[in-house]
């Protein structure tokens, strides 16, 4: 059994794989570009068992691999394979859903935190050598009063500069109640936050509690929330349902969050409510284009959006999850047994 393996993993779990057949690691699992096409019909030629993230499984791989049998995607979508091509051949195709749920729940609060409490724009300050002193600098402490340890006061100092606002007591919206939305407001509840949960495939019964109702529209949910934030897969009916008409609901005071997918969203319209100061801030992980453009109002105009490079899945425990899950799969497809992430 040859398994051509190219996906990031976790070197503490693959040993049992390893132990099923002949394991071959190249591409990104070793650090490198992912591989092109031709690469691929190389050296898939004779593999059994194909267990990647990112490479491109073509139609043209699929038929040139004769004795493929098992095609793994360490994604939550895996839209780098050719569903037909291996659907055509009877080949499964697995996939690893909820692998980094924890670690895009956690960044959305952290996100929320940074945009919230103006972080990112305080540390930048300092690092610029804003509100410093110089290195001889020494306050001096008037007798009979204590030492003070303060930055300074008035509209210019920091206290005023960066003063944000608190979780607590304040309303999320989640758009979107699966894996990760659930996390993200089990986390939110511990911040002392109330929720309001707009997903329509998920019934009152199922979400409501002290502090959690359900919002029976997305209008509802965008204009009673001081924060919103999606987490959505993007089909026909979410592509663009946070739309220029759902952003102007928002409060002026409220904070768009989106660690999802930039489909479900209209940048230029999110562009513009932050620019006009509609709405008080975003912090977004996803955009239009990836890489975004260096040129882009998120990184050259606006002071109001805290942004990272799609990092939400970016955690050392997402490779245990995925490579846990992958093998766990191929062990019980070699034995014949039911396959619990099988994408088709």
């Amino acid at each position: 059994m040859k398994i051509f393996f190219t996906a990031e993993y976790d070197p503490r779990e693959i040993g049992p794989l390893e132990e099923m057949g002949e394991v071959i690691i190249d591409g990104w699992a070793k650090g490198l570009p992912n591989l092109e096409e031709e690469e691929m019909k190389a050296k898939t030629a004779d593999a059994d068992i194909i267990i990647t993230t990112f490479d491109e499984i073509t139609r043209g791989v699929i038929e040139n691999a004769k004795n493929l049998k098992l095609i793994a995607c360490t994604r939550a979508t895996p839209v780098n394979v050719d569903m037909a091509a291996a659907k055509e051949r009877n080949i499964p195709v697995l996939y690893t859903p909820g692998r980094n749920s924890d670690a895009t729940a956690e960044l959305t609060i952290g996100l929320m935190l940074s945009i919230a409490r103006k972080i990112p724009m305080a540390h930048g300050a300092l690092k610029a050598g804003l509100y410093t002193s110089e290195p001889d600098f020494e306050k001096k402490t008037k007798d009979g009063l204590k030492a003070d340890v303060f930055w300074g006061v008035g509209e210019d100092a920091p206290y005023s500069v960066f003063k944000g606002v608190e979780l607590k007591n304040k309303t999320l919206a989640i758009i979107g109640y699966g894996s990760i939305g659930k996390r993200v407001g089990k986390i939110a509840r511990a911040f002392g936050m109330e929720l309001l949960i707009y997903d329509p495939y998920v019934g009152e019964i199922d979400v409501e509690e002290i502090g959690v109702r359900k919002a029976l529209t997305l209008k509802q949910a965008m204009e009673e929330a001081d924060f919103v934030t999606c987490h959505l897969k993007v089909t026909p009916d979410t592509t663009g349902c946070i739309s220029r008409e759902m952003l102007a609901c928002m409060k002026p005071t409220a904070y768009f969050i989106n660690a999802s997918r930039s489909a479900v969203v209209d940048e230029e319209a999110l562009i513009d409510a932050l620019r006009n100061r509609t709405i008080a801030g975003a912090a977004l992980d996803v955009y239009a284009k990836e890489p975004i453009v260096r040129n882009h109002p998120f990184l050259c105009e606006l002071d109001n959006v805290v942004v990272t490079p799609h990092i939400a899945g970016a955690s050392q425990e997402v490779l245990t999850n995925h490579t846990k899950m992958i093998v766990g799969e191929v062990r019980r497809f070699l034995n014949g047994e039911h396959l619990l992430y099988r994408y088709q």
